[in-house]
């Protein structure tokens, strides 16, 4: 497939490329620094600003699907960043009539117990709170979408380095607890499962989530 991937330089994003690379497909990587990137026969590299919906716009047209990994860490308002980028890139998605729009989420809008989210519960770490309140409000943005084809992956509560080990468990809304009583997932295993729905799509219009 040819895919376009926004934030393919950054923690989940680098991981995505590596992975789609694997699986030979075509991405078009669009990064706010290009030189972090090398480019390959199968690695296009183009600078972005996914706050520039019109050149958003023009950037997204012709690719079979895009995925986002796009991030507002590194900005002094994360929430408001992340919220209007993640608005233009779904509304880019649908001027181009992208085929399919995948969406790293977070974990923090997942649910520990009826009408309890990740997020609320005592002691979520202030310095996880911003970016996991911008990826529930694209959660909400995304569940208003009826004609844009869309797919959110959650992480487990831990993502980090680790092992492809193609042994995790898919779930919809409720956060994974593996044997050990932790939720987490690698980052190499949460990309497998991304292009796993990338080539296979079981969870059209839905966010699911990957964990042990």
């Amino acid at each position: 497939m040819n895919i376009a991937l926004i934030g393919a330089s950054g923690f989940i994003g680098s991981v995505l490329l590596k992975e789609a690379v694997s699986r030979q497909h075509q991405v078009t990587a669009f990064v706010s620094h290009p030189e972090k990137i090398s480019a390959t026969i199968q690695v296009a590299v183009q600078a972005t600003d996914v706050q520039n919906l019109p050149q958003l716009t023009e950037q997204l047209q012709g690719f079979d699907a895009v995925i986002t990994a796009f991030s507002g860490h590194a900005n002094e308002d994360v929430v408001g960043y992340y919220v209007s980028g993640i608005k233009n890139i779904i509304q880019a998605a649908k001027n181009t009539n992208a085929m399919r729009l995948l969406v790293v989420g977070g974990a923090g809008s997942l649910e520990v117990a009826p009408g309890m989210q990740v997020m609320d519960q005592p002691g979520f770490p202030d310095a996880y709170r911003a970016s996991a309140e911008g990826a529930r409000q694209a959660l909400s943005l995304l569940r208003e979408e009826t004609s844009l084809n869309w797919t959110m992956l959650c992480p487990s509560g831990m993502i980090e380095p680790g092992q492809r080990t193609n042994q995790f468990r898919l779930g919809k809304d409720q956060l994974l607890i593996a044997s050990d009583g932790k939720s987490h997932i690698s980052v190499e295993d949460y990309a497998l499962a991304m292009i796993n729905e990338l080539e296979q799509p079981a969870h059209a219009y839905q966010r699911f989530t990957v964990g042990y």
